[in-house]
């Protein structure tokens, strides 16, 4: 690929997918709802998402972000966030008298289903993903005496286990598959009999983002992911460009964008994290686009057609609002 003198590029290569996911776009809808069903505040126990622009907007809107579900007062409207909790957090609300609405990921429901599905089993559980995310706090949550958390494969040769033919694994949705991969395939060497999902763990959505970045990384001389730092997929998705060896950087929105990046550039690469607007996407291309970049194209993947349902307490409350309306 001949690069461009200039600092400016002249072709913009945009992912497809990228952006919202199912469950990113049900969690956000889920709080927007709620303010309108119950009215302000409705408070949120962890960011609903991983992304600094749409916290924000929802906290104008009249959400209220807490990091426990205990700093809301008693009987208060409350959400839990996409990543999933742990069920002494659900005991707590439900001691509050807290009208307790779900915005739990189905993709990360599964996954406690497992966990817990293995625990009664009396099984011993090995969860991949890395200290300290929301959803591996919610998912060990799940069955804090039968999980070890690993995050490499040094972490799997520490492990020891009384019975090591009655070994399972689970891993953190948001993951990258290339990141999995060596630590599941020395789970299989030290645990030959080692149980594994029946379906994958990790997101599609994260997977097909995965694969639109290693698409654009053919094609590009630089990546640029639309993304908040606290955002685990939309960093796995610069290192996924960085593995093959093209330069990536993760930015919040297009005033985090650093023109000497650009010097010898001549095609660019954006795409975006699950948790990441559209708008903010846009923005980004209209900055290129100000600077003179001519083209600006999409690399099709793969298209999603993924919804997930609002939770029945929503769905009830938003059914019952409609209702008295019409009769008014």
């Amino acid at each position: 690929m001949i690069a461009s003198t200039t600092s400016t590029p002249s072709t913009l290569l945009l992912a497809a997918p990228r952006g919202f996911c199912a469950g990113v776009d049900r969690a956000v809808l889920i709080v927007e709802r709620a303010i309108e069903a119950y009215g302000p505040p409705v408070y949120v126990r962890h960011e609903i998402v991983h992304n600094t622009h749409v916290v924000e907007r929802l906290r104008d809107l009249g959400a209220v972000f807490v990091e426990d579900e205990t700093e809301a007062p008693p009987g208060a409207v409350v959400v839990f966030s996409a990543h999933g909790s742990p069920p002494e957090a659900f005991a707590n609300s439900r001691r509050l008298d807290h009208t307790l609405i779900d915005a739990t990921c189905p993709l990360v429901i599964k996954v406690h289903h497992e966990a817990r599905r293995y625990a009664r089993d009396e099984m011993d559980i090995v969860l991949i993903g890395h200290e300290g995310h929301q959803e591996v706090v919610g998912t060990m949550g799940q069955a804090p005496r039968s999980i070890s958390l690993v995050e490499s494969e040094e972490d799997v040769d520490a492990l020891e286990f009384e019975d090591e033919a009655n070994v399972a694994y689970i891993t953190q949705t948001t993951l990258s598959m290339d990141e999995t991969s060596g630590i599941v395939e020395r789970l299989r060497q030290r645990f030959p009999l080692l149980h594994q999902p029946k379906k994958d763990d990790i997101c599609y959505a994260t997977t097909n983002r995965q694969q639109a970045v290693k698409s654009l990384a053919q094609r590009c001389d630089l990546i640029l992911v639309v993304g908040s730092q606290t955002s685990s997929n939309s960093k796995r998705l610069v290192e996924v460009s960085v593995e093959r060896g093209v330069p990536a950087h993760l930015i919040d929105d297009a005033s985090e964008i650093d023109e000497a990046w650009l010097e010898g550039v001549d095609t660019i690469g954006l795409t975006s994290g699950a948790s990441a607007p559209e708008d903010l996407v846009e923005r980004v291309v209209a900055w290129f686009q100000d600077r003179g970049t001519r083209t600006v194209d999409t690399v099709t993947v793969v298209d999603e057609d993924v919804e997930f349902a609002l939770p029945a307490v929503l769905a009830r409350k938003l059914g019952s609002e409609e209702a008295h309306s019409r009769s008014a």
